[in-house]
């Protein structure tokens, strides 16, 4: 009988250490509120539920710190509007409310810290040999160099014995014969998953495969044909049984990811409205207005969701001019006005479009929206334009933060903007939301080349 190798013991002792990691925290640091039965009981719990809810535990083989990282930072939002809505329950004193924002701050490190040395610690584990898989596929075309470099990750634990195929290629270290002998060779290494190259075999043929795979206690795995049409954002749906393949799923698709984005934004948006806005706007409406005649606010028609035509305001940082819905700035652009050369310097001229986040047109991270005339001529010039157009335009993107922003000069430009907004849209997550906020602000202050 053959035995598996992927520990039953790595999630319930996660979910242990994270637990005495919780506990432990609250009762050394809160002595005196951590106490009461009523207080553990709901804290433990709220943990568990929110962590089932998310699926957060269930890892595979080929994950890493960052492959869900966006279920951590999820599962740790969610437990802190539990931890502090905990206060209000259990009528728990807020006088301290730094020092418990602290208390949970230390949690969330802990805890991220134990995930950090969970994938070391598993990776170090399989390099000498631990909760390794043996593996051969059968069959061979242009698919099986690509899954062969994540078989050749030591830290993975995959250990690749090589492939059959009936086209012989003795030159070939890792060709083990033809297809017929396959069947020995796996029982006698007890050999874990088959790789089956579908494209190579029949559906007689295949199925045999499968058959004594499942009499042999063995995994079988399929790699689908017709690589050509494959993208990062494919999924595998169920319809009655029956397997298809979703070539763009998107993240933002689902209720949950737009609730928590859409939550963010209009909290953020609020803080920069309430915060910045309201004192900035009637500064720059004087600099603005003394400098030269005009409104405070340039707005312009742009395509968001789905293509949709919306209002985007900005500061006005030109001199009113009629070019102004179909030149784009330029360098040393004499449109620009003094006060205006400083606020795009400065990006404060974007800053208005916190109300395009808060009415919902944009958001605070995605794709940055462009003008009509661009739309029409990119979703023709340049391959997949649109896909950027099913999430939200945003006030700053992956794209920016790359150095792709403003004038473009080139055709290169633009491929690269539509690239890293493709990526965005396809690869979505929290995580990558805040990295690129942090990243904008540094960007700020730090200076860009091509803010003008």
């Amino acid at each position: 009988m053959k035995r598996f190798r992927n520990s039953d013991l790595v999630i319930p002792i996660s979910i242990i250490i994270h637990l005495v990691i919780i506990n432990g925290i609250l009762y050394l640091l809160t002595p005196d509120t951590y106490t009461d039965l009523n207080i553990i009981i709901y804290y433990n719990v709220a943990w568990l539920v929110i962590t089932y809810l998310l699926n957060f535990y269930p890892t595979d083989r080929n994950e890493n710190f960052m492959t869900r990282i966006h279920k951590h930072l999820q599962v740790l939002f969610f437990f802190s509007l539990a931890y502090f809505a905990g206060f209000g329950f259990f009528d728990i004193q807020m006088d301290y409310l730094p020092y418990q924002a602290f208390v949970y701050l230390l949690i969330s490190l802990c805890i991220t810290w134990y995930r950090v040395m969970f994938f070391w610690i598993r990776g170090k584990y399989r390099m000498v040999g631990g909760n390794s898989v043996k593996i051969v596929v059968i069959g061979n075309d242009g698919s099986l160099q690509k899954i062969r470099d994540v078989f050749d990750q030591p830290n993975l634990g995959y250990r690749y014995h090589g492939y059959f195929d009936d086209e012989i290629n003795d030159d070939d270290v890792h060709y083990l014969g033809k297809v017929v002998d396959c069947f020995k060779y796996i029982l006698e290494n007890d050999i874990d998953e088959i790789y089956c190259v579908a494209s190579k075999f029949n559906p007689k043929e295949l199925k045999n495969l499968i058959n004594f795979a499942d009499n042999n206690l063995i995994k079988f795995k399929v790699i689908l044909d017709n690589k050509d049409i494959f993208s990062r954002a494919m999924s595998i749906e169920s319809y009655e049984n029956i397997p298809v393949l979703n070539l763009r799923k998107v993240p933002l698709d689902t209720e949950y990811a737009r609730i928590i984005k859409r939550t963010f934004d209009i909290i953020f948006s609020s803080l920069v409205i309430v915060g910045v806005l309201s004192w900035l706007t009637p500064l720059l409406f004087i600099l603005i207005k003394l400098e030269s005649p005009g409104k405070l606010y340039f707005k312009q028609k742009r395509h968001g969701l789905k293509r949709k035509v919306f209002w985007c305001y900005k500061f006005r940082s030109m001199t009113t001019n009629a070019d102004a819905d179909k030149q784009m700035a330029t360098k040393g652009d004499a449109r620009i006005t003094k006060v205006g050369a400083f606020i795009r310097k400065t990006s404060i001229d974007e800053l208005p479009q916190f109300f395009n986040v808060f009415m919902g047109d944009m958001s605070v991270v995605g794709p940055r929206p462009h003008m009509e005339l661009q739309t029409w001529d990119y979703e023709i010039s340049v391959d997949k334009y649109l896909v950027r157009h099913f999430v939200k335009p945003g006030i700053t993107g992956l794209a920016q933060i790359k150095g792709y922003r403003g004038e473009i000069l080139e055709k290169a430009d633009i491929l690269n903007r539509v690239r890293l907004d493709i990526f965005y849209v396809e690869k979505w997550n929290l995580g990558l939301d805040f990295l690129i906020l942090f990243q904008t602000i540094y960007n700020v202050f730090s200076g860009e080349d091509k803010a003008y």
